[in-house]
């Protein structure tokens, strides 16, 4: 098995360029199901789970090829419209395939998807918008399957914000007959990243970044050519590479005005943050200040950014407090850090975090995505050799991290 080895204690420098964005790439490639003909997406980042979207796509008789970050989808042969638990099985974002089957073919079979432990996230709000569009949905032997002649347009209240959710149902809603109005919608740069996508494609939706998005249903829908936007938790975990090791890096190909919330908190925490468009640059200072966190929906803080700044949390002078709104299992890499010699109680969804000196090297374990990446930070800062196992989380989210963090002078490799 492959484990990552880090010798920490060196003061990160230079540039590093931002990848696309998985949470972007993934709903945009759910797209190309809307319509037959030959999609390009660009800048979808090299990661895991696009290679796994991919063969959830080729299983159905879609064709698709990478040429660098480009994806060449040809969606015309779409015949069998249905993921299956072996694909799916790894991976929360395949249940996005739902909303475009049901709309273009008038049914779907998708495997209840799988994905990091880290809290329940039920789909039960896809379901229920997609009755209100007109679908018949079951779940049959661990199957989701819905089916309709043709979605009609419906007003959706969502009872808890859901990113995926807002995703499916606004997929689904772009071919159906009639306005759709999706209420406590997702705000996030991802559902607008989408919402421009499908627009590209020749739907009309507006609302995207708001809380109400409307949705005029349209007949047909063309081939796509479109750029996916920056990955703002790639960037947002960089920006905490610099600060936790007292480094000095410029982030480029990035958009600073989706990372509000981390942005204020880490200069609150010390750092020096100067933001063009299109860059960042974070200069770290010795002395961390402690924070007081909480995890939001967008435009609050991020939900996936909570691993990593707890490990520049662990370092800071004086008590921290992070409480976790999002998901009620999100604190698995507590445990990791505490063998690092990180001080950190949990209670419930609150952790409370007493920084010390220095955090020492020792063998971890990743138990999800971000939070291998917050132990690749500890590691950077810690005093001694880290190995990091379990690393197939990492490629599920970051392309190619240990080679830019490499090129930014950290002493990290793959094993």
């Amino acid at each position: 098995m492959k484990s990552i080895f880090i010798n920490g204690g060196k003061k990160l420098s230079g540039e590093v360029l931002i990848s696309g964005a998985k949470n972007a790439a993934l709903p945009i490639l759910a797209a190309s199901l809307l319509c037959e003909g030959k999609h390009r997406i660009a800048n979808v980042p090299r990661l895991a789970d696009a290679t796994t979207f991919g063969r959830i796509l080729q299983n159905m008789g879609v064709t698709f090829e990478r040429q660098d970050s480009d994806m060449l989808i040809d969606s015309t042969g779409l015949g069998n419209p249905e993921a299956p638990y072996d694909l799916v099985r790894t991976m929360r974002a395949s249940v996005l395939v739902l909303g475009p089957l049901v709309a273009r073919m008038g049914r779907a079979r998708v495997s209840l998807p799988g994905g990091c432990a880290i809290g329940a996230r039920p789909i039960n709000l896809h379901l229920m918008g997609l009755e209100k569009l007109g679908a018949s949905v079951s779940i049959e032997h661990g199957y989701v399957v819905a089916s309709a002649k043709r979605l009609r347009g419906a007003h959706i209240y969502f009872d808890t914000v859901t990113v995926t959710g807002t995703e499916n149902l606004m997929m689904a809603a772009a071919l159906a007959e009639g306005e759709t109005v999706l209420e406590n919608a997702a705000r996030e740069p991802e559902i607008t990243d989408l919402a421009n996508a499908l627009i590209q494609m020749g739907a009309t939706i507006e609302g995207a970044g708001t809380d109400i998005i409307r949705i005029q249903g349209v007949e047909k829908l063309k081939p796509m050519d479109y750029t996916v936007m920056p990955d703002r938790i790639e960037t947002g975990t960089f920006v905490i590479a610099a600060a936790i090791t007292n480094g000095s890096v410029l982030i480029k190909n990035c958009f600073p005005a989706h990372l509000d919330a981390v942005l204020s908190k880490v200069t609150e925490a010390g750092a020096a943050i100067t933001v063009t468009d299109g860059t960042i640059q974070v200069t770290g200072q010795r002395e961390i200040k402690p924070l007081n966190i909480k995890t939001l929906e967008y435009p609050g803080f991020p939900t996936d950014m909570q691993a990593q700044i707890m490990s520049l949390m662990a370092l800071a002078d004086g008590t921290s407090v992070i409480n976790e709104t999002i998901f009620e299992n999100r604190f698995t890499h507590v445990a990791e850090l505490r063998r690092m010699g990180a001080d950190i109680q949990t209670e419930g969804r609150t952790a409370i975090i007493k920084g010390v000196p220095m955090l020492s090297a020792a063998p971890v374990m990743a138990t999800d995505l971000r939070a291998s990446a917050s132990l690749i930070l500890a590691g950077l800062a810690a005093e001694g050799q880290t190995v990091i196992s379990r690393i197939y989380h990492l490629d599920r989210g970051y392309e190619n991290i240990e080679q830019k963090l490499s090129a930014l002078g950290a002493d990290i490799r793959r094993v």
